[in-house]
């Protein structure tokens, strides 16, 4: 009985041991060496993509582009996770796609498939238990069947229509076992699809937009100065108000600057620029009989209400200024635009 004990307390100091040698504090060189030898490998692996980037490669974005139902993307553990992304980016980029998990799909799911949807499945083996079943019950249904497969010879590419191959010669994990740079060369393959998709559907910056209106860049492509100047006051003189009542104008509106206009038509601006030049030249003037245009600013900076509020922005980085006249298309004054505007709107 003590022999046994004995045994034991030997035992329990080498697993412990054993813990203190795989949990040992490592090196800043050792963590940094670590990384870069990540980087490395996984770089490798996505330069011998190059090679894979075939004849079958088009003819699987040919069968995308001329879909006249959805992509659904499916597949397992890591490779579900990448299919989610592919979804995300095929979808912002105009090609409207549906995520389906393959041990989902054969518990119900496989009803979101319509007949004219093609399917892409994701595996680094494809010879997964849930591939094998789901496979044959998509090709039964007639749907053309896109596989991102790591090895040719699995169940999963001798069954596609297509194969893009996404072998990797070795995993970034040291013990070559976590999904690593297996599943960063699936996602490599799914954006050059969705690129590909992109680029056959001349689909541009304004495309993008309108999938991403709450985005800068969106709003960059889309947002229009009609949307903006109707938040701010709209400081109004005619030519022969008093410098003082122009003053007021100016302070009570609080955009800087007050609008000269007869008849609706612009005449000209003064800012408080134009009101500090003033007094610096002329300590004298009389600013309750001196009319506001004799030191306006004629043809001021003036933008079309339709206009984008990049434009907007542009004109005012050229021009060094901040603010600038809104007009409509007959060219009647409606407004100001001020670069508060772009900068809370996220346009700068």
């Amino acid at each position: 009985m003590r022999a046994f004990e004995y045994v034991k307390v030997l035992l329990f100091f080498e697993v412990l041991k054993f813990f203190e040698k795989n949990n040992e504090v490592k090196s800043d060189f050792e963590i940094l060496e670590t990384a870069k030898q990540t980087i490395r490998t996984e770089y490798k692996c996505i330069e011998n993509l190059l090679n894979f980037v075939d004849e079958e490669f088009v003819q699987a974005v040919r069968l995308l582009f001329s879909c006249k139902g959805r992509v659904i993307v499916s597949g397992i553990g890591k490779s579900a996770l990448i299919g989610n992304k592919i979804v995300a980016t095929l979808n912002s980029t105009g090609t409207p796609s549906i995520f389906m998990h393959a041990a989902e799909a054969i518990h119900g799911d496989l009803g979101m498939i319509q007949s004219d949807d093609v399917v892409i499945c994701i595996s680094k083996s494809g010879n997964t238990p849930e591939i094998k079943v789901l496979v044959p019950l998509i090709k039964a249904r007639g749907n053309k069947l896109i596989a991102i497969v790591g090895s040719e010879s699995s169940y999963l590419a001798k069954s596609a229509d297509f194969r893009i191959n996404c072998f990797v010669e070795k995993e970034a994990c040291p013990n070559n076992l976590a999904p690593t740079s297996s599943t960063t060369a699936q996602l490599v393959m799914g954006d050059a699809l969705a690129v590909c998709l992109l680029y056959c559907r001349n689909f541009t910056a304004k495309d993008f937009a309108k999938y991403h209106p709450g985005g800068s860049l969106g709003k960059r492509l889309y947002l229009r100065v009609g949307d903006l100047y109707p938040r701010n006051e709209k400081p109004q003189i005619s030519p022969d108000t008093s410098i003082a009542e122009s003053i007021i104008e100016i302070s009570s509106k609080r955009l800087g600057c007050a609008v000269i206009t007869e008849n609706e038509k612009v005449e000209g601006i003064i800012t408080d620029g134009d009101l500090r030049r003033m007094l610096n030249t002329s300590a004298t003037i009389d600013t309750r009989t001196q009319q506001a245009k004799s030191i306006m600013t004629r043809n001021p900076k003036c933008i079309n209400a339709d206009a984008y509020a990049v434009e907007a922005f542009n004109m005012m980085q050229q021009y060094h200024i901040t603010q600038l006249v809104v007009t409509d298309s007959e060219n009647r004054y409606v407004g100001i635009v001020h670069i508060h505007d772009l900068i809370s709107e996220g346009i700068i």
